[in-house]
């Protein structure tokens, strides 16, 4: 567990929505980690990898390659990334910051797309398994360049909703062009000049023991707030009322003319809502909105 150093990034097998995994500079909490999930399966121990982290999603229909807007999130519970790791706490799109190292957003994803998207596509097609699908990148901009910390074949929670909500193309011809072989023949995807904020409201107890069966109100206050609309992911309703249900209750969505007016919406929405023992992060984007 010393190969790498410290941090200690110690990761469950099979591990789920971004439980399960530790990231830590104290020793022998890696190894209690490890200890813990050791009994039903192993375990990784992966290197530290120092720097933003930045996903970016790419639609694939086996040869052509499409790249959607990127989007940062958050996966630590609390504020100043501090608390357990967790699915996701929130995100936002556009990265403004990226102009910085790279010349702009649009250069970034270009050449993301060259050096990481389109080899993996290719390789995979030589190799007679063509991917067909949602190619989810999570990557970490390190001072050595562009690094992949993992690929998931799926739409990733919550830069989705930050993503799709800037998004101007219309989805379903976008999904059906990579489903028929014909995402050749479809132009770049379109995105809003706008900026999208998403910022989960957590259940008590959340990530280790969410509490749940608890009435949650306000939530049409809340959409009512101009460029918000909320996302459901742990609800349900009972006798009449919504009650949470796990741990990751709801995301709440805002779209602005920029970052700061975004975040402005969605925290002015989520204080609206009301949920016992509810929690969610205050810092979502609140650096690249200045």
């Amino acid at each position: 567990i010393d190969e790498f150093g410290a941090p200690y990034v110690v990761k469950a097998d099979g591990l789920a929505a971004g439980k399960g995994v530790i990231v830590t500079s104290d020793r022998e909490a890696a190894l209690a980690h490890a200890d813990t999930y050791l009994p039903s399966g192993p375990v990784l121990v992966e290197e530290f990898l120092a720097g933003p982290e930045v996903s970016l999603f790419f639609l694939s229909d086996g040869d052509t390659v499409r790249a959607l807007s990127p989007a940062q999130d958050f996966k630590r519970a609390l504020d100043g990334d501090e608390g357990p790791n967790t699915g996701g706490m929130g995100a936002y799109s556009p990265l403004p910051w990226l102009g910085e190292r790279f010349g702009g957003e649009d250069a970034f994803v270009a050449q993301v797309t060259a050096e990481v998207a389109e080899p993996v596509i290719r390789q995979l097609d030589a190799e007679g398994t063509p991917f067909i699908g949602l190619l989810y990148a999570g990557l970490i901009l390190t001072e050595s360049g562009v690094k992949v910390i993992e690929f998931n074949a799926r739409f990733g929670d919550p830069e989705t909703q930050v993503v799709l909500a800037r998004l101007r193309s219309p989805l379903s011809r976008l999904l059906l062009a990579a489903a028929s072989g014909t995402l050749e023949s479809e132009p770049a995807p379109e995105f809003s000049a706008d900026a999208a904020v998403t910022v989960v409201l957590a259940s008590e107890g959340y990530p280790e023991a969410p509490q749940t069966g608890r009435a949650i109100e306000g939530t049409d206050a809340a959409a009512s707030v101009d460029g918000v609309h909320l996302a459901h992911a742990a609800t349900a309703t009972a006798d009449g009322a919504l009650v949470a249900t796990g741990g990751r209750v709801l995301n709440v969505v805002a779209v602005g003319a920029d970052l700061a007016d975004a975040r402005e919406r969605a925290y002015t929405a989520l204080e609206r809502i009301t949920l016992e023992g509810g929690h969610y992060r205050r810092d979502i984007a609140a650096r690249a909105a200045g």
